[in-house]
């Protein structure tokens, strides 16, 4: 069969109507809007455009769109570039997508039911709607290492493509522009996007009301994890840790128990990459913290009535447990007040230099069994002249393999690490390693050969057979590492007792 636009359009159809975006009566009237964005007038109706249901996963979907945006450069309605063929392809599925006020609509519907039945649905929505593009996401590289903090989450992002010279070209001759103000903004749905801003067309935000005030939920794009979701506030202000954080993690919580819901920290380098817009991150996933026990626990005057203690983990955690919300919102509002000013020079923590404040919070919120909990991790931004990253930061002798900043989604034991690893240690590293080749032979290779040679030392035989599942391992313990970094106070006995000294201040 001649696979014209009709016989992709067709498929189209069918791929909404079999994944719940459409219904039988819109076939006609979606295939017309599809017409009129290719400038087509004439239709031939194909014979066999069935398409066999694959749940949410959609995998026929990219073969459809790849066909459709085929024919759309050839007609030069979209340049032959990843930037530009995403921008179109998101106008494409949203005229197969209801508009917003009907999803909200049928989620809060489902609502009624049970939270995990609306968030399902929306989820399904966004993963079939290629908001969420699952054939890209699978791309990433995911696996789990051992550590003495119990299993530790590794993953290499390769969803997000790279930017091509044409988009590249283009964006330094686009004229600028303060809207949306970032892509965290409520006006973002429904936005068709440029060169220097992706497409949200087929973009949906379901309107709630957290802590009594407005807030918008939607997921990642680029999901790291299960249902990673995305609360952003509906206006666009600055992060900020205080006593409402707590409140809004919380209630957020209440209204979705089957979900986790953190924020980053409101400072630069132990913060997230959008300060400017006041924004959490959760979803329907146990991350390895949340498995990691209470090691010390801690009775603080006061709120003798709330569970407590120092979680064994790689960074500074105390968490803190209550069937009561506003208990804990106090207590995490107590520790909070008490660390902003906190100072102990004996462990080179400093909450502050010529002014400039150091100290924060990562809090993150979940309830089990009925109890609610919140994860207080301790940061401290300092620089140093020696360590300009951040000495709270992944050390130098780490940043072949991760130099950015530990956010929320790694504090909690998850490792987003670069595209260029993918490559550099499972391409290069690897071959060297068995062919026994020169690890100073090229710059990539020498960036890692300390490391590499390390590996060599430490194993006996390296073969076919085991030299990925060794590289894996070697790349979670520096992720290991990375986190132990990132702790205030350090798993030492020093860093130890210097933690105790500050849960006793409390």
């Amino acid at each position: 069969m001649e696979k014209t636009l009709s016989y992709y359009i067709d498929r189209l159809v069918g791929y909404g109507v079999k994944n719940c975006l459409l219904e039988e009566e819109d076939r006609i009237y979606t295939r017309n809007r599809l017409l009129k964005l290719f400038q087509e007038d004439d239709y031939t109706e194909t014979e066999d455009t069935s398409i066999e249901p694959t749940g949410t996963e959609a995998s026929d979907l990219e073969e459809i769109l790849k066909g459709l945006l085929d024919i759309a450069v050839s007609r030069g309605l979209c340049e032959d570039s990843v930037t530009f063929r995403d921008l179109f392809d998101t106008e494409i599925m949203n005229l197969l997508l209801p508009r917003p006020s009907e999803v909200s609509k049928t989620f809060w519907e489902k609502y009624k039911t049970s939270p995990k039945e609306a968030t399902d649905y929306y989820y399904a929505l966004s993963r079939a709607s290629d908001y969420i593009r699952t054939y890209r996401v699978k791309k990433d590289l995911r696996w789990k290492v051992d550590s003495e903090y119990g299993k530790i989450d590794i993953s290499i992002n390769l969803s997000k493509p790279e930017k091509d010279p044409k988009a590249i070209a283009a964006a330094g001759k686009a004229k600028s522009s303060s809207y949306p103000k970032c892509l965290l903004c409520m006006e973002n749905e429904g936005y068709a996007g440029r060169v220097n801003h992706p497409g949200r067309a087929n973009h949906r935000i379901i309107p709630l009301t957290v802590n009594g005030t407005a807030w918008g939920l939607q997921y990642s794009p680029y999901v790291y994890y299960n249902e990673h979701c995305i609360l952003l506030n509906q206006e666009h202000v600055p992060m900020k840790i205080e006593k409402d954080t707590f409140r809004k993690l919380l209630d957020f919580v209440r209204q979705f128990p089957h979900y986790i819901l953190g924020s980053n920290a409101d400072l630069p380098i132990v913060g997230g990459s959008i300060l400017a817009h006041d924004h959490y991150q959760g979803g329907c996933y146990t991350f390895p913290m949340a498995e990691a026990p209470i090691e010390t626990e801690v009775v603080i005057p006061g709120y003798e009535d709330v569970e407590a203690g120092i979680v064994s983990w790689p960074l500074s955690v105390i968490r803190i447990r209550s069937k009561e919300i506003p208990r804990l919102v106090d207590l995490a509002d107590h520790i909070l007040l008490h660390w902003r000013p906190y100072s102990d020079p004996s462990v080179d923590v400093l909450s502050e230099t010529a002014g400039v404040p150091h100290n924060t919070i990562t809090p993150i919120a979940r309830c089990r069994n009925g109890i609610y909990e919140l994860d207080l991790t301790l940061r401290n931004n300092r620089t140093t002249e020696d360590r300009p990253l951040g000495l709270f930061h992944p050390g130098p002798e780490y940043h072949h393999i991760k130099k950015e900043n530990i956010g929320l989604i790694e504090v909690m034991g998850l490792a987003i690490l670069p595209a260029r690893l993918r490559t550099e240690i499972f391409e290069e590293v690897r071959t060297a390693l068995l062919t026994g080749g020169d690890l100073m032979a090229t710059e990539t290779l020498a960036s890692h050969a300390k490391w590499a040679e390390a590996i060599r030392v430490k194993y006996d035989a390296i073969t076919e057979k085991n030299v990925d599942s060794i590289l894996m391992q070697e790349v979670g313990n520096v992720f290991v590492g990375v986190l132990e970094d990132a702790g205030v106070f350090k798993r030492t006995s020093e860093g130890k007792e210097a933690f105790l000294r500050f849960a006793q201040c409390l």
